[in-house]
Formats: C-alpha cells, structure tokens, sequence
C-alpha cells in the first residue's frame, strides 16, 4: 500500500491532520514535538462512484480505495546532523512515497510555531536539501564501487553529479532542472526531495475565504508544475467534523460553505501526486475500489485483484462506471452494447468497472 508522509515543523497541525484522515489518535498538544515517534493509519478515499454501484448492486461489502498516512516525528533545524528528533525524522521521511508539507497560517497565542506558510516551507525544503546532500555524498563513495554490478545503481551513480549541483543551490530535487528520467534514475538512492510533494495550507476558521492568498503564496514558493498540489484546509475544524456522523458532518460543512470539505480534496490529492488510479468491481457480495499505478494494462490491473488473474488473464469486460449506473445492471448494459471486451493491452482508466475472464 503507498504512503504518505506528513511533514511539518512543530504545532503545523499535522498530527491533527492525520487523525482526521484516518479517525486515527495521535496526540495533539499546543508545545513541540508532542509526536515523538511515527504514526501510521489509513486513509480511504471517499468515491461517490463506489457508493452508487454499491446500491445498483444491493451489495453486502464496500470497500473503498486507501492509502497509508504516517505521521512522522516534527522536524526541527539540523535535522539531517542529528539534532534532537532528526534521526527519527529523517528514518521516516525515507519509508513514505511522497510527502505532504502541512503549513500552518492560523494565529493561537496559546499554540508557538511559525504562522507564516512560506517561510515554513522554506525551513522545511532546507532541512530536507541538507539531508538529502550529506545523504548523497555519504552514498556515493560506499556505492560506486557497487555501481559496477548493477545497472540500476549504475545509472543512479551517472545523475547524482547532476542532482548534488541542484541540492547546493538549494533546489529540492522535485523542483530542480532533472529530467524524469534522471529523476527516475536516483530512485535507488532514497532521496527526500526526490518524492512527489503536497502542501497543505492549515487556516484558521477566521481565514474561511481568504485562503487563496496563501495558496497562491506558497504555489509560487514551490513552482508551478503539475506534479506540485497546494490546497488550504481549517484542519482543527475539519477533524472535528470528521468525528461526526455522515448526515451531521455534511450539514456542518455546508453550513459553513465548505461543501464536501478540504479533506476529501486533500485525500484525493494525495492519491493524485501518488500516481494512482482506481477501477471498480461490484456484485451482490462486494463493491470495491481497487487502486493501479496510472497507465497500467487490464493484466496488471487484474494481478491487483489476484495474482491467478494475471497469470491466466483472457479478456476483460469493460465499462465505465456511469454507463453501468445508467443501464442499471450488467446484464442491461450487454443488452444495448455498453460492455467492451477488451484484451491484454488495453489501458485501463480511472473508474472503468472490469470484470475479469481467466483461465489457471
């Protein structure tokens, strides 16, 4: 299962987001470093699409894509030297495949912490920057006598020249001159600023309508490209709805104009910079979101289900999920011609329903 990893200096708020994304219970406190050790929980991702084939289906099950949020122990400065909390940091930020930036903007003079969204950012790029550069030079003398054997490491070995000229200007490798496939090449390397990056704004419920300013401050701060997502959440207020029932906290955040809430648009988010999509199955028995890397073939799409799918993969019969609601059944949707059987190297999209034709 992917991971995402929340990064933040102390009192961002991102313990609080962590619980609100997976009703997890991480200790929230107003002093620093209340989280001292890494959490981890799972998010789902909210899917309307989900619910509705669920109900088409009368089915018993839903189960709905996830993704696993870790909570990683607050950063402070000289993290990559070893200062403090830094190891335990730095041991986690390493184990994630992208990282979520929480950056707070609301004033509490009960709660200390930095209260401005791109001056948090850029300790948190430069703590990730140093890390990342001593990370490198420590590895490259150990592995390029190992560069030989390997082709992978080999390649690593040939970008990381490239990648320490970026990270002494101070660029994170994610926003740096690399081209994807060097980026590509330093994966076996771990690098911190090497992961797809969010940012999550954390505004106070006295921000609600303002929160674009600090949007477009920070988008600014990281550059504008599409693999870098900024959005703003009240996370303190959102949490708090997350604790509610269904029915209370759709009436909560809509009283407040927030309809469906900033963290099913962070959760999504998530997934997005993840790369991951998400096809569907439904039946009596289940509904189910299940999640493929983007671009993936129906095989692939069927080992994701069952290992003995890929294996003896025949066709797949395909449909998208709207098609199928409005027919009303499969058995309709075959009826009018909706259903497409499609074989070994069709692409499979996001909210395509599949049905899988195998033979072991």
């Amino acid at each position: 299962m992917d991971r995402l990893g929340l990064v933040g200096l102390p009192n961002s708020g991102k313990s609080a987001l962590f619980n609100a994304l997976t009703n997890g219970h991480a200790l929230v406190a107003a002093h620093p470093f209340s989280t001292t050790d890494t959490e981890i929980g799972v998010a789902h991702l909210p899917d309307d699409r989900l619910r509705a084939l669920a109900a088409m289906s009368h089915s018993r099950n839903v189960v709905p894509a996830a993704f696993e949020v870790v909570d990683i122990a607050g950063i402070q400065k000289s993290a990559d030297r070893g200062g403090g909390l830094g190891p335990r940091f730095l041991a986690g930020a390493r184990e994630v495949d992208a990282i979520a930036f929480v950056l707070r903007s609301f004033r509490d003079d009960a709660v200390g912490g930095e209260t401005d969204p791109t001056a948090a950012l850029q300790e948190l790029e430069l703590e990730l920057v140093l890390a990342d550069t001593a990370s490198l030079e420590s590895q490259l003398a150990k592995k390029r006598r190992a560069g030989q054997q390997e082709m992978a490491l080999g390649a690593a070995l040939q970008a990381a020249p490239a990648a320490l000229e970026e990270l002494a200007q101070g660029i994170p490798i994610y926003r740096s001159t690399l081209g994807a496939d060097q980026r590509e090449a330093l994966r076996p390397l771990f690098l911190l600023t090497n992961k797809p990056v969010l940012a999550v704004v954390n505004i106070g419920e006295d921000e609600l309508g303002g929160e674009e300013d600090y949007v477009e401050a920070v988008r600014d701060e990281l550059g504008r490209t599409a693999e870098l997502e900024v959005l703003a959440a009240s996370i303190q207020l959102e949490a708090e709805a997350a604790r509610l029932e269904e029915k209370e906290k759709r009436e909560l955040l809509e009283g407040l104009g927030l309809g469906e809430g900033a963290l099913i648009r962070v959760a999504r988010a998530a997934y997005g910079i993840l790369g991951r999509d998400t096809f569907l199955t439904t039946g009596e028995k289940e509904s189910r979101a299940w999640t493929f890397p983007h671009g993936a073939k129906a095989p692939e799409c069927a080992g994701v289900i069952h290992s003995d799918l890929q294996r003896g993969f025949i066709k797949a019969d395909v449909i998208s999920w709207k098609d199928l609601i409005e027919a009303g059944s499969f058995a309709t949707a075959r009826a009018h011609g909706k259903v497409r059987l499609e074989g070994k190297e069709y692409v499979v999209k996001d909210g395509d329903v599949l049905e899988i034709r195998f033979n072991v």
